[in-house]
């Protein structure tokens, strides 16, 4: 079927003749939206920012968050802005470098991505840290002196189904789309009722507390990991070079540098005497890759890919649907699904909490454990000592990096004592009850402001 609109000639914006933009339900929102109460970010009182040209700065990135956070699109996951040990942070004097074209922000700003494929991606910066830096990526929109709209409000709605449709179309349409500092200041934003935004903050306010408990949690179990194994107190100075023995070579059948680097023997080597470690393949049943599935509107199975999983967290909400025709491979409940592609998200996993099993596609190893704790084993993965292990068996260039599962059922694993395990999982699951209940306050907050802004529309 053919969808056209027909716009007439005074009504046609300056600079914009793309058919995208005259999408005739988009058109309808616009005006909807233009002859209702409203005010523009700019109006509002948001000042529009971001980061101009500044020379590589990687040399400087720390990820043992010290420092100032260095925000990039991949800090900014469904609404919200996720910090974990991919984060990069730099030093305070990159920042205060004279005339330094690195933008700072502060918590209650909002920072959006502004082109490729994450464009249009918000996130609201919480308190967690009293200074935010951004990357060329990434715009920031100052909320220090709004009126008439809050932050939260402002945050939700462009968040929302109406707020990304609007805010996407603005966006430059060259080769690669972006959205500019103008286009964001210009955009309109329907006014609601002050006690509607109060009560939109107030959600926040309590989701924010128990994303707070849930992140205190996870850092608690992996402290406690950490210390039992030793790790808070090991430190390794990054060799000039390094050696391995033929046979190593022979014995592994690889040749590439990457796979023989000390740190891992180094840590090993400081391991208590208490802590003995044997392989993942005798804790597990033989792991197993996804098949690439079929996506169907009306497939039975819903498909957890590579970008649903993060660190200790599964994000099941937004899943596309399969046919489950050629699939024998399943992941149900508490199966431990590893990130097995990609640079930044190889490593990562988490356990599947699930009433209904579900398919995973090929980017993912499913863990199923035998005699261990699938939320033990989830954080210990997630670990330096986990994650190292990792580095070690991947294979491939940098653009295509894979672990596969004949490398991975080799990863050295502490079966600790049972109450450890324990402790550790109720950590685990104390954090996953927390995250749960901040996403159904954030869900509950999001689903008030679609009805306000429909109701408003419509008014």
């Amino acid at each position: 079927m053919i969808t056209f609109s027909q716009i007439p000639l005074s009504e046609i914006e300056l600079g914009r003749m793309d058919a995208e933009y005259y999408r005739p339900e988009l058109v309808m929102l616009a005006k909807s939206i233009s002859t209702n109460p409203h005010v523009s970010i700019r109006r509002a009182g948001a000042s529009i920012d971001c980061s101009a040209f500044y020379p590589s700065i990687v040399p400087y990135y720390d990820f043992k968050q010290n420092g100032v956070p260095f925000l990039r699109v991949n800090e900014i996951q469904n609404g919200l802005l996720s910090i974990d040990e991919k984060t990069a942070f730099l030093p305070e004097e990159i920042l205060h470098v004279n005339r330094s074209t690195i933008a700072t922000c502060e918590p209650g700003d909002l920072i959006i991505a502004k082109g490729g494929n994450s464009l249009g991606k918000v996130a609201l910066l919480t308190s967690l840290y009293s200074k935010y830096s951004v990357c060329r990526d990434v715009l920031v929109v100052r909320t220090g002196n709004l009126s008439q709209i809050n932050r939260f409000f402002l945050w939700l709605y462009l968040h929302s189904a109406s707020g990304q449709s609007l805010l996407i179309r603005t966006a430059s349409q060259t080769g690669q789309p972006h959205l500019t500092i103008e286009s964001i200041a210009r955009l309109k934003i329907p006014l609601i009722p002050n006690h509607e935004q109060e009560e939109i903050e107030r959600s926040y306010l309590a989701a924010e507390a128990a994303m707070e408990i849930a992140r205190s949690a996870y850092i608690q179990a992996q402290q406690l990991l950490e210390s039992e194994l030793g790790l808070d107190k090991l430190r390794f100075d990054k060799p000039v070079g390094y050696t391995a023995r033929f046979s190593e070579l022979e014995l592994s059948l690889r040749f590439d540098p990457e796979h023989f680097y000390p740190t891992f023997k180094a840590l090993c080597a400081g391991l208590p005497e208490t802590v003995s470690l044997e392989p993942l393949y005798r804790f597990a049943e033989p792991l197993k890759t996804g098949i690439q599935p079929t996506y169907l509107e009306d497939g039975e199975y819903e498909v957890i890919n590579s970008k649903h999983i993060g660190v200790n967290k599964i994000d099941t909400s937004k899943l596309r649907r399969a046919a489950p025709a050629s699939y024998s491979v399943m992941a149900d409940n508490g199966d431990v699904l590893l990130n097995a592609t990609g640079r930044g998200t190889l490593g990562r996993c988490a356990v599947l909490e699930t009433d209904i099993p579900r398919i995973f596609d090929v980017c993912i190893i499913r863990i199923r454990p035998i005699g261990i704790d699938p939320y033990f084993l989830s954080a210990l993965l997630n670990t330096r000592f986990g994650q190292l292990q990792m580095e070690l068996h991947t294979r491939g260039t940098s653009g295509q990096l894979h672990l596969y599962p004949r490398d991975a059922r080799k990863i050295l694993i502490w079966p600790a004592p049972e109450s450890l395990q324990a402790e550790v999982r109720e950590l685990m699951t104390k954090a996953a009850r927390s995250a749960q209940e901040a996403t159904r306050l954030l869900e509950q907050a999001k689903f008030r402001v679609e009805q306000l802004i429909e109701e408003a529309v419509q008014a």
